[in-house]
């Protein structure tokens, strides 16, 4: 797939869509340009039926994401460039947020600022011990709208969120696992089988079953004048007018693996 930079790679294994933060030289720090192809990488996923779980991690050992590319902040991020920035991380963000199929962070390493703002908008979050977090935009004077904090809120709850934003400091695999910033936690050398494992499950259960649950969990963090019920009630229905409730049933009473065709 084009992704429109040398930085983002897109490649599809099975059913399985991978999204890769490729600038390693920069701990995959995310220049603008990575931050456009994420909604385009994501739609094409979307578009695409065989993909049923997109998984995101980052090129090299040393990092999922780092943060924003820093060298940029004097031109993109100030005057009238913030804007135009601003408009290129929203868009992203919410494009993970939003993406309608199951969504996985695989973490190793670093895991700071933005690359954490990326981590939390996705579904599942399965790390490698002796990975970093942090938030240390108050020791670069940045201000984090309410949007992403929002969000950080919703994962961990407004007291770790607190502390993570106040003292900007790292935190170490064990504290995230503690904090529920992260589903799960793996020496390094089990990491990628832990994740393929996921994803492949993921991949073979129903897709309609698993989108109707994804809409769910995602409309009880709004507030009850804000959540789209009627649309939750369609999807449920839906599956048990499906032929995948079928195909479920039978292969239940069958004794072996359903076949799950997403209709």
């Amino acid at each position: 797939m084009d992704t429109g930079t040398t930085r983002m790679i897109a490649r599809k294994e099975g059913a399985v869509g991978w999204m890769i933060f490729n600038n390693p030289e920069r701990h995959n720090a995310v220049s603008y340009d990575m931050w456009l192809a994420v909604p385009k990488i994501l739609d094409a996923y979307a578009a695409d039926p065989e993909v049923r779980c997109v998984v995101l991690e980052g090129a090299g050992d040393k990092a999922f994401v780092s943060g924003a590319d820093i060298s940029e902040f004097g031109d993109k991020r100030s005057g009238d460039g913030a804007r135009l920035y601003n408009e290129a991380t929203d868009k992203a963000t919410r494009a993970i947020k939003q993406f309608a199929k199951p969504t996985i962070t695989k973490i190793k390493g670093y895991c700071i600022g933005g690359g954490l703002g990326i981590a939390i908008a996705t579904d599942l979050r399965i790390a490698a011990k002796g990975s970093r977090f942090a938030v240390p935009a108050a020791k670069l004077g940045l201000g984090y709208r309410y949007e992403g904090i929002k969000v950080l809120t919703d994962v961990v709850g407004p007291s770790f969120a607190k502390e993570i934003f106040f003292t900007a400091r790292q935190f170490d695999a064990e504290e995230a696992l503690t904090m529920g910033l992260i589903n799960r936690l793996v020496e390094l050398d089990k990491l990628d089988e832990l994740v393929r494992d996921y994803a492949k499950r993921i991949g073979e259960n129903a897709p309609m079953t698993i989108a109707a649950a994804k809409f769910c969990a995602n409309e009880a963090m709004k507030d009850g004048s804000e959540r789209d019920i009627a649309t939750a009630d369609k999807m449920v229905n839906a599956c048990f007018a499906s032929a995948d409730y079928t195909e479920g049933r039978t292969a239940f009473m069958e004794k072996r693996k359903p076949q799950f065709k997403g209709r």
